[in-house]
């Protein structure tokens, strides 16, 4: 063996195989094989890299923002409070957390600024502007009404689609945005008085009610719609008014059944009282707790949580507080097991129920043009309904199917006419809430208290139908995002046009 010349031995190499140097070809080779295997074992990212939050902006009508290079602003304050400017009107409208930041994310990105985070709690909204190397700005805004105004809402949604595709700057964006909120609703006060009442005639139809309960639901309801709008004006918590409302309806319901036989008069009172608290129903804020939680934002959701089952404690709170007080006169038993066969053809009740949506439609604001189609989407989901109910899937899970139905077509239809899912979707679901189930329950929990389990049965399966509802909206609009990326893109064109 050979000596290495600090005397050490080599090894005894001579049944090994000779190694050669390396082509240029294999070192690429060998190379591109590394690559390869790293992207299987890490995948394309490095699984602790922050995501961006433009990303966020996926599968929404606002993915990939065309941004203002020519005009990028130099005061990013204004941008931001242009921003939570935006946010506020949108929660104030009804606007569920998703939407309100992907528009955030959206129109900073078009108007330049790209290094922001978004914060959004129950009532707030705050934004942080921190670029390398320069003073961080942090700015929130705590949002302290709420209103119904759908048309608003919607004129908000194409106002961020126009700026996203780069057809308005951000002093153009600021001046619409004031008009925005300073112009009227698009109905009057009169006008939804009387939606209010024609809503509950028309339901009290489609559940088997004659002319004389449809009238009396009429009269009953415009009380209750005078009655909230002068318990607003004395600034009463909306618990209160809720309650207030929901005891008057079904004082009046239960006196005519008590005293309606001596004059002629035999009203069902359940049917008379259903139509009066639908609208009651906090389904706009159900709607959004339940999108918002799936989305991820668990504060937002549960503080809209809360506030629903407020407003539904404070509902069925009235109908207990009614049926104390008529029980007072001696009222007889009433029998909450009994059924109402149809008192109109098929095709009557179909009309009625596209009446019933519009009439929700006004009395949520929403802009005119977006009336028929809603009332379409609701007709639609009501077929949907009776079909599965004949079909024995069941009473809770038909409600859910339908929703998803009006989830799903909701978001095609509100997208066509530039406006968000939420618009079409909730005034066309109102129809498929248990109104009945919570009367009967209600009746059975406070008067006939040998049966509480039964009611309390009844209340909880009201409620299971309620949550079906909602998460069925949320589910069809979810469905319906690959079916709607090329409506968002042509939407985004056409305001690019204009």
């Amino acid at each position: 063996m050979t000596k290495e010349p600090d005397g050490r031995r080599r090894p005894h190499t001579d049944g090994l195989p000779k190694t050669e140097p390396m082509s240029a070809t294999q070192v690429r080779q060998n190379a591109a094989a590394k690559r390869m295997l790293r992207r299987l074992v890490q995948g394309e990212n490095p699984p602790t890299a922050p995501m961006s939050i433009v990303d966020r902006l996926a599968g929404s009508p606002y993915a990939n923002p065309m941004i203002q290079v020519g005009g990028v602003d130099t005061s990013a304050r204004k941008t931001i409070d242009f921003a939570l400017h935006l946010a506020e009107s949108m929660f104030r409208y009804g606007a569920g957390a998703l939407e309100v930041e992907t528009s955030i994310i959206a129109v900073t990105a078009a108007l330049g600024l790209k290094h922001i985070e978004v914060d959004i709690t129950n009532q707030s909204v705050a934004i942080n502007y921190a670029p390398k190397d320069q003073t961080p700005i942090s700015l929130l805004r705590v949002v302290r009404s709420w209103t119904n105004n759908y048309a608003g809402l919607s004129l908000v949604h194409q106002l961020v689609t126009e700026i996203v595709a780069g057809g308005v700057g951000r002093e153009e964006a600021v001046r619409r945005l004031e008009e925005i909120t300073r112009s009227a609703k698009p109905f009057p006060r009169w006008m939804v008085t009387v939606a209010f009442g024609i809503f509950s005639a028309v339901f009290v139809g489609v559940l088997g009610g004659g002319p004389g309960a449809s009238f009396v639901a009429f009269v009953s309801n415009l009380l209750v719609s005078l009655l909230a709008r002068q318990l607003g004006r004395w600034r009463t918590p909306d618990f209160f008014i809720t309650a207030s409302c929901s005891f008057l309806v079904t004082f009046i319901a239960l006196l005519l059944w008590r005293f309606g036989g001596m004059v002629g008069i035999q009203i069902a009172p359940e049917i008379v009282v259903v139509g009066g608290i639908l609208l009651l129903l906090p389904t706009g804020r159900l709607v959004s707790s339940v999108q918002d939680a799936i989305n991820g934002f668990p504060v937002t959701a549960a503080g809209r949580f809360l506030s629903t089952m407020l407003t539904f404690g404070a509902l069925v709170a009235g109908i207990a507080v009614g049926f104390v007080v008529v029980a007072m006169t001696g009222m007889e038993p009433i029998d909450v097991t009994k059924t109402f066969p149809p008192t109109y053809p098929l095709w009557v009740v179909i009309i009625l129920i596209a009446i019933a949506v519009l009439m929700i439609g006004i009395t949520e604001q929403t802009g005119w043009t977006l009336l028929l189609p809603t009332a379409a989407v609701g007709v639609v989901g009501y077929l949907v309904l009776i079909g599965a109910e004949n079909l024995g899937i069941g009473q809770r899970f038909s409600p859910a199917l339908a929703a998803v139905v009006i989830g799903l077509l909701g978001r095609v239809v509100a997208l066509r006419m530039g406006a968000p899912q939420l618009v079409v979707a909730v005034p066309a679901a109102l129809i498929l809430l248990p109104g009945l189930t919570i009367f009967r329950s209600m009746y059975v929990l406070t008067i006939e208290e040998s049966e509480i389990l039964l009611g309390a049965g009844g209340m909880l399966n009201a409620g299971a139908i309620v949550m079906g509802v909602a998460a069925g909206i949320v589910l069809g609009d979810t469905l319906a995002r690959p079916l709607t990326r090329g409506q968002a893109s042509n939407e985004r064109r056409r305001a690019r046009r204009r």
